[in-house]
Formats: structure tokens, C-alpha cells, sequence
């Protein structure tokens, strides 16, 4: 029986370890995670180690990648990473190899899907004022609004968007998308109107939120700049979930302060973690997350069973 070497690379505890093995007679799982985790803080004691671990690797499973990979692992035909998003991982030499990368995408729905309805209800109930008001020790009354109604654009219908569409039909609003594949006439699920990406202007002009769901990638470095910017309503917010790179932060901050647009809730920015400096921090109708959206208590579970399907799948040939 010959045997399949698993490379762990991320802390995921004895239990989904167990799990992973399970999966078959044939699977030898090894946790190399305090390697990988020593090496990246710049110790290399154990880099040998590794070294030889890796030289026998067919799999690898986890949030992050032992420097140099493709060079070290000879053997290497399947990489799973623990993220949706990959573009931090497709360097020049993984981009040249034969290896395969498959991702976590679509269990990240359900979270990021309530953040996005959380950043909107909070701009709608004006909940950094209320948030400033009780600091300052304040009691002035405002008119609040609501969701219902109002229209969100989703550039980037994936797996989340459907999702973030779903939650805002639920609150009554009127939904409008872009989909890469999207011809005209399509229709989707919860969307009113569907569009393709070139009628992106459109979205940006009837939105009240426009929603950032889409992966980072050459095409959409930089997608929303100051046309777009300038292209949405005064009294819309921006919502990006997806990457930083995908907004022109010196355009958002040119936005902001001439009041283009009304706000930003972010999750995701160009630097991260976000430099101290950055003028960012300064605006009070920036609702702010540190790139936690798609957390949840039992991501590495549900990561795993997406794994073992894969590996499963991969045993018998079948496609990941």
C-alpha cells in the first residue's frame, strides 16, 4: 500500500489531526506546525527538520506555507490552504510548478455575511455617533434610518455575495450585482437585476452599499479608485470584505474627506496590520474591523471537513 505524506502546517489540535487520518489507511499525517511556525519568527534550529519532512511531502494542509515550498517539497502535488482568499501564497515559483492549490471558499458565507448586515445596520442606526455620543456623555436624539428599501450593490457575486444578498432581501432591500460571467439578461437568486462586470458604473451609481466580495487578482487591483469613488452617491457607504488592494486607499481617503461618499465599513487594507500613521484610523464614519470577518469559533472543524472531502476525492482521483 503506498503511502500519502500529510504536511500540517497550522496547530489544528489531536482531534481533527485524528480525523484527517481517518480518512484512509493510506494517509500519513505529520504536524509540522511548530516548525513552520519557529521558522517564520527566524528560528531555524530545527530547519533540518523540516527540511526532510518536506522532501517527503505529497500534501499540505494549512494557513500558512513554509518559506521557499515548491523548492523544498520535490514531492508536492496538493496544497490546501485554511483562507479563501490565495494570493498571498501564488508567488512566481508556485504560479510555475505543477502543484495544485485548492482553497477554503464557501464557509466563509455565513460570517462575512453577518458582518456586512452588522457594518449596514450600524451606518443605518448611526451607531458611531452613538458610540461618540456615550463617550462623550452626550444625550442629543437623531433620526435614525432603515435598510428596507435601500439598495445594496454586491460587486463580486461568489459564495458571499450570494450570501450577503440573501440577509438583504430578508430585510427587504433591493439588491443589484455584477458577476464576472455575468451576460446580460442573466438572473441569480435574491438579485433584482444582475450585471456584467462592465456595468459596474451602474451599481456604483444606484447603491446606497456597495458591497466589495470579490478576489484579488490583477484585474481587480485598485478596481474602485476615484472614478468609482466619485461615481457613487454622497449618502452611500463602501463595505470591502474582500482585499485591500481592491480600493484605492489614497482615492478612499481623498473620498472621505471631501465627503464624496458617506462612510467605509473595512475589514481588509492595503497594509496589514494597518500602520499607525495611517489617516485611516482618524475618520468617524469608518467602521473598522481588523481583517476578522470571516472568523468563527469553529473555523479549523469546518476547514477540515472541507479537507478530508478533498483528500478523499484526491485518494480515488476525483476531481478537488
Amino acid at each position: 500500500m503506498e503511502l500519502v505524506n500529510v504536511l500540517v502546517t497550522t496547530p489544528i489540535g489531536d482531534e481533527l489531526l485524528q480525523q484527517i487520518t481517518n480518512v484512509s489507511p493510506r494517509i500519513k499525517i505529520n504536524d509540522v506546525s511548530e516548525f513552520v511556525r519557529a521558522e517564520q519568527r527566524g528560528d531555524f534550529a530545527r530547519q533540518d527538520e523540516l527540511d526532510a519532512l518536506l522532501a517527503e511531502a505529497e500534501v499540505i494542509y494549512g494557513l500558512r506555507l513554509p518559506k521557499n515550498v515548491i523548492a523544498r517539497a520535490s514531492k508536492l502535488k496538493w496544497v490546501q490552504v485554511m483562507s479563501a482568499g490565495v494570493d498571498r501564497f501564488l508567488d512566481d515559483e508556485f504560479r510555475q510548478s505543477f502543484v495544485i492549490m485548492t482553497n477554503v471558499s464557501g464557509i466563509h458565507a455565513t460570517p462575512i455575511g453577518e458582518i456586512v448586515l452588522g457594518q449596514m445596520l450600524m451606518f443605518a442606526k448611526q451607531a458611531p455617533l452613538c458610540f461618540q455620543l456615550k463617550q462623550e456623555k452626550q444625550w442629543k436624539r437623531f433620526m435614525p434610518t432603515v435598510l428596507r428599501s435601500k439598495t445594496v450593490g454586491i460587486v463580486g457575486l461568489g459564495n458571499i455575495g450570494r450570501e450577503v444578498a440573501r440577509l438583504a432581501k430578508a430585510f427587504g432591500m433591493r439588491v443589484i450585482a455584477t458577476r464576472r460571467s455575468a451576460k446580460r439578461g442573466m438572473r441569480a437568486k435574491y438579485v433584482d437585476i444582475l450585471l456584467p462586470r462592465e456595468l459596474l458604473p451602474r451599481l456604483l451609481s444606484e447603491s446606497d452599499f456597495v458591497v466589495l466580495s470579490l478576489p484579488f487578482t490583477s484585474e481587480t487591483n485598485k478596481l474602485i479608485g476615484e472614478k468609482e469613488l466619485r461615481t457613487m452617491k454622497p449618502t452611500a457607504y463602501l463595505i470591502n470584505i474582500a482585499r485591500g488592494n481592491i480600493v484605492d486607499e489614497e482615492a478612499l481617503i481623498r473620498a472621505l474627506d471631501e465627503h464624496w461618499i458617506a462612510g467605509a465599513g473595512l475589514d481588509v487594507f492595503a497594509t496589514e496590520p494597518l500602520p499607525a500613521d495611517s489617516r485611516l484610523w482618524e475618520f468617524p464614519n469608518i467602521i473598522f474591523s481588523p481583517h476578522v470577518a470571516g472568523g468563527m469559533e469553529d473555523y479549523n472543524i469546518r476547514a477540515t471537513e472541507l479537507f478530508c472531502k478533498n483528500l478523499r476525492h484526491y485518494l480515488s482521483g476525483k476531481s478537488l
